[in-house]
């Protein structure tokens, strides 16, 4: 079994050979029968030329607004606590501070912001001193971490971002017509961002919203679209392709169609970036509430076969389209996982990872759904596989017969249902040493040969071992001294750190609901 470590130790690669003529001649995107070529309906008859300026996609820059936050329905009630201790300590300091980024944007759309993030006009040595509890972090983009009531809220500096402006810039800047000297600073630091829907910068004192790049018609719009032009952006920092299709699935927005023609073409870039970037990315889109959507969107696009071949081979093997509106078990588990969870409720990585396993195991061997049942209570009570048998032969409501996964129940033993029980655990286990093999993972989309070819494993050696505590308890017996929760009630904080109880409790519930659907008799 070769693990992904915590160094991500592996073959060298993408850093090492020329970047995109390497990737455009290794991975293809051309297809056969077997797997359906990607759709290109957003992009037919559209023409792309390298950008002359930032004003990609015809957007005008000059066109910049300044909006009352009262007349969006903000109200600064809805910014964090801890977030406005920090805004209110750097303002009676003389400092102008402004909220930047999804913030603002998840405020406007009424939403649950996942965190808050500040730009200032202090340097970031005159945050340290404003805050008791406060360390500068990074190099090459060093933010500030101040520490208030056990929450950590980023603070960034103008004097950071005017530094790193203009550093190997391919396109034409036009500065906005009629701003002035304080205008100009803010929209540099908005031409830095990665989409216009980001790009939008408050004023929490002023109650005044800047809108240097077409953001807030973009939000109105449903679109996401990239602050420079999108060949540019991607080929900056892969990560924001991986960004693109979180933010699209968390809000259910489409792409703007330059956007969603280079998420497509440029999809290789992805594999430029560091394992443990891609596991935060993907822990952005499998843990927040918005799985389902992903999963979806990365198919769609493409990036599935990259990050997850095993899970791509499945949707090809079941003849799930790359725009199909249909769901499958895979779908139907994270849509179970996404109405528990939410940006400001996240679960920890081995819960949706150890979902992806179990599934895996399910695909390839179908169960009767009573032992699947059995399995999941026997996961949630610690291993004790004889009360999870009694509680699973008293279920009196039918299961969801259209998923293949699971097989026409039989009337079933007690001894056969413990040995169908201790079996699928096994085979999650094996499931889960096989996703975090680089050869089997490589060999997952063989038998479709114009499928882009990878060998990605980003799961690393801390994440395997935790999965794994998961599930082990239903192979090795009864855990000694393991209470299993009791109510439906989740303690999401203990949910987010990794919480042996909490994940297994949620797996249980999400496997449960799934296989057996409240609306079902």
């Amino acid at each position: 079994m070769a693990v992904s470590g915590l160094c991500f130790a592996c073959k060298p690669h993408f850093s090492l050979r020329p970047p995109l003529f390497h990737c455009f001649r290794k991975i293809r995107f051309s297809s056969v029968a077997a797997i359906e070529t990607l759709d290109e309906s957003v992009i037919q008859g559209a023409h792309f030329s390298p950008a002359k300026n930032v004003n990609g996609e015809g957007s005008k820059l000059s066109q910049w607004k300044k909006l009352n936050s009262q007349d969006l329905g903000i109200s600064t009630s809805n910014i964090s606590k801890p977030t406005r201790k920090v805004l209110n300590g750097l303002k009676t300091k003389g400092y102008e501070v402004y909220l930047v980024g999804g913030c603002v944007r998840d405020l406007i759309l009424k939403r649950t912001p996942k965190d808050f993030d500040i730009i200032t006009t202090a340097e970031l040595r005159e945050v340290v001193k404003a805050f008791s509890r406060c360390e500068i972090i990074g190099r090459r983009f060093p933010i500030c971490h101040v520490h208030m009531d056990d929450t950590i809220v980023e603070v960034s500096s103008f004097s950071t971002s005017a530094r790193n402006f203009g550093r190997g810039l391919t396109y034409e800047i036009e500065k906005p017509a009629g701003s002035d000297k304080k205008d100009f600073v803010r929209w540099r630091n908005c031409l830095q961002r990665d989409f216009t829907i980001n790009g939008l910068m408050f004023d929490p004192f002023a109650r005044i919203i800047y809108d240097y790049m077409g953001g807030i018609e973009d939000i109105k719009k449903a679109k996401v679209r990239t602050v420079i032009p999108a060949s540019t952006s991607f080929q900056e920092d892969g990560a924001r392709i991986l960004r693109a299709i979180r933010i699209a699935a968390r809000l259910g927005f489409s792409f703007s169609r330059e956007t969603a023609h280079f998420v497509k073409n440029l999809s290789c870039l992805i594999l430029r970036l560091d394992k443990s970037r891609l596991l935060m990315e993907m822990n952005y889109m499998m843990a927040y509430g918005s799985a389902e959507a992903s999963l979806r969107l990365l198919w769609k696009f493409g990036l599935l076969e990259l990050l997850l071949p095993i899970q791509a081979a499945y949707f090809v093997r079941t003849g799930f389209r790359r725009r199909d509106k249909r769901s499958n078990m895979l779908l139907s588990l994270f849509s179970k996982l996404d109405r528990i969870l939410a940006p400001n409720r996240p679960c920890y990585s081995s819960l949706w990872v150890g979902i992806l396993a179990f599934h895996k195991a399910l695909s390839n061997k179908p169960r009767d759904p009573l032992v699947v049942a059995a399995f999941s209570l026997a996961v949630h009570n610690g291993g004790d596989i004889p009360e999870a048998i009694n509680i699973a032969k008293n279920i009196n409501k039918s299961h969801d017969g259209s998923f293949h996964e699971l097989s026409e129940p039989q009337n079933l033993g007690n001894l056969t249902l413990v040995n169908e029980v201790m079996d699928l655990a096994a085979s999650v286990k094996s499931t889960l040493s096989e996703m975090t093999d680089e050869h089997f993972v490589s060999q997952a989309m063989s038998a479709y040969p114009q499928a882009p070819f990878s060998d990605l494993v980003f799961i690393p050696l801390a994440l395997y071992l935790n999965v794994c505590k998961v599930f082990e308890c239903v192979t090795m017996g009864a855990e000694k001294g393991f209470v299993a929760k009791q109510g439906s009630r989740i303690d999401y904080e203990l949910l987010a750190l990794g919480s042996l109880r909490e994940t297994r409790h949620t797996f249980a519930r999400v496997v449960f609901d799934t296989v057996y659907p409240l609306d079902r008799t």
